[in-house]
């Protein structure tokens, strides 16, 4: 069968969005990286500790449908603009906290500007991005998202190793700023256009009658669990396990988000080019993320019985299947939605998807509590993961563009 010519797309902009959601997940995963010394030097529990990492989705987790209102009907370049410098200053003040409550609020205005990133996102690929490249568009933002915990992990853990927590906080919130100088300048030229005066977007009320919508929220949700759950206590629980040091613990812990960055563009790729040769879109988008999902689910529970190499081993696995999640994620539920729907559509996704972040952190710091080990929590995890596989390939309807009537 012959293959149809790769469809272009904007890279820049999709380059920078990228960049963001990269400051995104580097500034979100800076307190875990920190942990131990933040733990040590206010004589934090575990459960208060959970209770820091669950509080950045207490704000982020119910905004999303706000902020996707925001983007589908506002100037999407401005929102996105202003979320990010809310989330550096939440990120540059933590430098100068000197108690849990100082902390817990700025976790929470963390999240409250954080919370615009995905609908922005979601709007912008929709009306930008042609159908045929947005498995390698949503890959490249993924990569964003994996080297942003790479990144946070490694260069972090080291910074943090050498001059403190505190210094480290202050230089990587003032240094997230310097992304809007190139995302204006880029946009200035109404490449990216304020959505106002396109057609008229579907609207809540039609959305939340999909079922789509709610096996898309499903299947996000269940990969985040285990995400959000290594994100929080991977530091940690190599730290006070498995006996690494934290400079150590920086470079192990960045080889699941290293392989995850790496492999999430390769599947976008294959994606879009399974799709050129002819095959079903359908049937490529849901069997690579129904793969991720249950080759995830497997690592997790791995993790329940590995020593300290065999879990080297395993997080070079697990980020190649969370890798095969993330540009699939993104291209079906934006396929789905439209560009009428997009940011709603992500809104209310993500809603559903970052209670994972609320929950995971938060169980497993009660688990481990209580147990004293995180064998059950690795095992709650693993279980989570699995119904994404049931919600991608059952709940979720075909991956089409949706027939949305003309007056919603």
């Amino acid at each position: 069968m012959p293959t149809s010519p790769a469809v272009g797309y904007p890279r820049r902009i999709v380059l920078l969005l990228a960049a963001a959601v990269f400051i995104n997940y580097f500034d979100r995963g800076n307190l875990a990286t920190a942990s131990s010394l933040v733990q040590g030097e206010l004589g934090l529990s575990n459960t208060q500790l959970g209770v820091l990492f669950s509080a950045f989705f207490w704000s982020y987790a119910p905004m999303q449908p706000i902020a996707g209102w925001l983007a589908q009907r506002c100037d999407v370049r401005l929102v996105l603009a202003g979320g990010l410098a809310l989330w550096a200053l939440a990120t540059t003040l933590m430098g100068l906290a000197t108690s849990f409550a100082t902390i817990l609020a700025l976790r929470i205005l963390l999240g409250l500007g954080e919370s615009v990133a995905y609908p922005c996102n979601a709007t912008i690929l929709a009306q930008r991005v042609p159908a045929g490249a947005r498995g390698r568009a949503n890959g490249l933002v993924a990569v964003g998202q994996s080297l942003g915990p790479t990144a946070g992990t490694l260069i972090g853990g080291l910074v943090i190793a050498g001059y403190g927590w505190r210094p480290a906080f202050l230089v990587f919130g003032l240094a997230s700023l310097l992304w809007l100088v190139p995302w204006l300048a880029a946009t200035a030229n109404g490449e990216v256009a304020s959505t106002l005066g396109a057609e008229r977007p579907v609207g809540y009320p039609t959305l939340l009658h999909e079922r789509s919508l709610w096996g898309t929220s499903l299947g996000h949700f269940s990969g985040n669990y285990a995400f959000y759950f290594l994100l929080s206590w991977l530091p940690l629980w190599l730290v006070r396990v498995h006996g690494f040091s934290l400079a150590r613990m920086a470079t192990v812990g960045a080889l699941v988000y290293a392989t995850q960055a790496v492999v999430a563009p390769c599947a976008g790729w294959y994606c879009d080019w399974r799709v050129r040769v002819g095959a079903d879109p359908n049937r490529v988008y849901k069997a690579t993320i129904i793969t991720g999902h249950c080759g995830a689910a497997t690592v997790m529970a791995g993790f329940i019985i590995a020593g300290p190499t065999m879990s080297i081993a395993l997080l070079l696995v697990a980020g190649l299947f969370f890798g095969m999640q993330s540009a699939p994620l993104g291209a079906i539920s934006q396929t789905l939605a439209g560009p009428r729907a997009a940011g709603e559509w992500m809104g209310v996704q993500n809603l559903c998807a970052n209670m994972a972040g609320v929950l995971a952190p938060l169980i497993t710091g009660i688990v481990v509590d209580r147990t004293g080990h995180f064998g059950v929590a690795f095992a709650i995890a693993a279980g989570v993961t699995l119904l994404g596989a049931l919600a991608f390939g059952v709940v979720v309807r075909r991956v089409e563009p949706i027939a949305w009537a003309k007056e919603s």
